[in-house]
This record gives structure tokens, sequence and C-alpha cells, in this order.
């Protein structure tokens, strides 16, 4: 009894210890099992997003800049990488690159060490002034395909495949189909393109490959805004008689082109589009998903509602009494592109601060992006070297089946050699 009276003080301030650090820096643990929300310790690091909310690829750049601040979110949630939170200076500019210099310059002046640029008339408004100001600058999927190359666009990632690449790949699953379904000759392709610096981009490349393949190619360009194409449909469905079309265009333009080809009786599985035309977006405006069944897209990242970054995400709104944004379902597509490209933002901060060390500088952001390698996030495969900016030009395959995107061909690369001949002349 006397050696129990002596030691209950010690026991009671021990419970109380381990209560109290029990208690320390936030709520008690959920009894879910989700992770408590863990608080960063060091020093932000700073970076840039610019989006459009306004203008005429609205419909994409909300769900875009939705996704990217997700997953920021979720890695400042876990207290940011090596103990420092991300800070993002989001920035709208309504697809117009004279803003898209006024988000450039105001991110610059705020510290941010790295942007996204969104757009490709943006992207060629600031290039110039990521590589003399040594910020590194990204632009998945858009922007000049040209600075694929490391040596020529040092702070330049398109860190997705181009739409060089694109045009290349999209070129080779054609020609694939056509030979797995047993078909002699070579196909008669036609290309459908908005007509603006993005949508000729691919032009060139196009007409290699079809040169050296013996390909006929036919080129069809789609006046600005792109809301009217029945004059081209015409000519591709009653003149050219296409065995397939591959289609470049963007905002609400993709949408169109569904439903005019569907109804001008073009059968929507010899079509695919190059990436900005295949978000959930662009099937629901031309008519949903039964009217455009068939349809093939290029994604140059893993989509749809069951990838396990997105129950990270799900996991980290329930576990604030929230309920996850419907721009994660309704318009996966684009929201994906947005986690992608803030996974290889955090991936490449998180190699910078491996080689370096706190602080970093947009010289050093360059050279963590330059280090990844294999897969991100379980959403993007991206091979990036300090000659590389694109990181190898991969893409899936995935056509409207059911009611909803399904993966038609995995990670694949088409006609690298010529691409690489134009990055690299």
């Amino acid at each position: 009894m006397l050696r129990a009276r002596r030691f209950w003080p010690l026991a009671l301030v021990a419970a109380v210890a381990l209560f109290l650090a029990a208690c320390e820096g936030g709520e008690e643990q959920p009894a879910t099992g989700t992770p408590r929300a863990q608080q960063p310790t060091g020093a932000p690091i700073t970076i840039g997003m610019m989006y459009d909310g306004t203008g005429a690829t609205q419909l994409i750049g909300v769900a875009y800049k939705a996704g990217f601040e997700d997953y920021i979110n979720l890695i400042n949630s876990k207290g940011g990488i090596d103990g420092h939170p991300i800070n993002v200076i989001f920035c709208e500019h309504g697809y117009n690159a004279d803003r898209g210099v006024e988000c450039y310059e105001n991110q610059k002046r705020g510290g941010a060490i790295g942007t996204v640029t969104y757009g490709t008339p943006i992207t060629a408004a600031v290039i110039g002034r990521c590589n003399q100001d040594q910020i590194v600058c990204t632009f998945p999927g858009y922007g000049s395909a040209a600075a694929a190359n490391g040596e020529r666009f040092p702070y330049g990632f398109p860190i997705a495949a181009s739409y060089w690449s694109q045009a290349g790949a999209a070129v080779r699953f054609v020609l694939d189909e056509w030979q797995r379904e047993g078909k002699s000759g070579k196909p008669k392709i036609a290309y459908l393109f908005y007509d603006n610096p993005a949508g000729n981009e691919p032009r060139e490349v196009l007409r290699t490959i079809a040169q050296r393949e013996g390909l006929q190619l036919e080129e069809v360009a789609v006046p600005a805004p792109g809301t009217e194409m029945s004059s081209q449909v015409t000519r591709i469905t009653q003149s050219i008689r296409p065995d397939w079309v591959i289609t470049h265009l963007f905002g609400s333009s993709p949408s169109v082109s569904i439903k005019a080809l569907k109804e001008a009786g073009f059968p929507l599985n010899r079509v695919v589009a190059l990436v900005w035309g295949s978000g959930d977006a662009d099937v629901e405006a031309a008519g949903g998903w039964a009217f455009a069944e068939g349809y093939y897209g290029l994604q140059f990242t893993a989509i749809g509602t069951d990838l396990p970054v997105l129950r990270e995400i799900t996991e980290m709104y329930r576990s604030q009494g929230k309920q996850p944004p419907d721009l994660m379902t309704k318009n996966n597509v684009y929201y994906m592109r947005g986690v992608a490209n803030a996974a290889v933002m955090v991936e490449g901060i998180r190699n910078a601060l491996r080689q370096k060390g706190y602080p970093i500088t947009g010289a050093d952001l360059k050279a963590g992006i330059e280090a990844i390698r294999g897969e991100v996030a379980g959403v993007v495969n991206l091979n990036l070297s300090a000659r590389d900016h694109e990181g190898g030009g991969s893409v899936r395959i995935y056509q409207v089946r059911g009611g909803r995107w399904q993966l038609a061909r995995d990670w694949f690369q088409g006609y690298r050699d010529v691409i690489e001949s134009f990055v690299y002349r």
C-alpha cells in the first residue's frame, strides 16, 4: 500500500502528459481512421498558376484550376513538402495574352519560382521572360512544341505530349487500328483543326509522317470561334470521304465537331481527338454519352473517378466536414490535368529540396523537374531530362463506351524519330 501511494502522483503526471501530447497541434484523430491533418513547420515555397475562368476556354480552365488547387491543398494537409507549405498565387486571365503577361509579372513579384502559363497564346507571350528571369514555366499539352528542347528553352517545360507528339501518336493509333482490322492499303485521313497557332502547329509533322507512310492527308481548317463547321463537315463527308478524322479543336468547338460529324453520318469510332477535344464537357455538350458512343480521345494523364489520388482528396474534404467538388466527377478529364500538373510541380520541388535544401530558386526547381522519371502520383508518366523537357511524349487513348471514357490503349508514343527531328533541328 505504501509503495502504491508513493507512485500514484507519477502515474497521474504521465497520464496528463500523454493526454496533452495527443491533443497538441490539432483535433483528435477521426474515428474513421482518416489521417489527421499535419501543420507545415517550415517556410512556404511560392509558385504561380494561371487559368481561364471567364474566356473562351473556361470550360477547361475552371476544372483545371480546381484540380491543381485540390492537390496542393492535399500536400499541405500532410505537412507540405519536407515541412514546407506550398503557396500558390492564382491568376485568372480570360485567355488573353496581355492579361497573361500581367499574371506572370504579378507572380514574379510575389516570389514565384515557377508557374503554370495556361494557353498557347499566353505561353508564347511569356516564354522569353521565363528564360530571362530563370522562373520555371510549365505548359502541359499546349504551348510551343519546340520548347521540348531543354537546351534552347531551359525554363520552359511542356511536361506532357506536345501537339507534335499528339499528332504522331494519333496517326500511329489510326494505322495500328487499320492493321488490326486486317484492311489493305493505307487509310485516308482528314485533319480537322482550329485555325490558330495551336491548331496549325502539328500540320508540318502530319505532312512529314504522311509522306513517309504514303498516306493521303487532307487538312480542313475551322475559323474562330469554331461554333459553326457545317461547311467543313460537308466537305469531309461528301468530298474527301476519309477513313479516319483526326481533330484538333478547343473550347466549345470539339462538341460542335462531334455533333456535326454524327449528324452527317460519319462514324464516331473513326474519329480521334487530340487532348483538348477529349473532355467530359465536350461529350456532354455534343449531346451526351450515348450520342458520342465510339468517339476516341487522347489523354496525357490517367483519368477516371476511382484513382487513388482522388480517394485521398475525397478523404481530405470529408475530414474537413465538406463534400468534394462536383468537378472531380462531372469534368474529371480537365480536373485530372490540374491534379497532374500540380503533382509534377510538387515532385520537382521535392527533388530540389533533396538536391539543394531550402531555400530553392527557379534554377533549383528546373533541376528538380528534370530529375523526374516514371509515374508521378499515379496519373502521369514522364521521363524528363535537361535535354528533354517534354518527358517522352507518351499518351493514352480512351474511348466513349457505356456512358464513360474507357481505356482503349495504354501509354505509348508515335514517331519519336520524326518528333525529335523537329525538336532538335
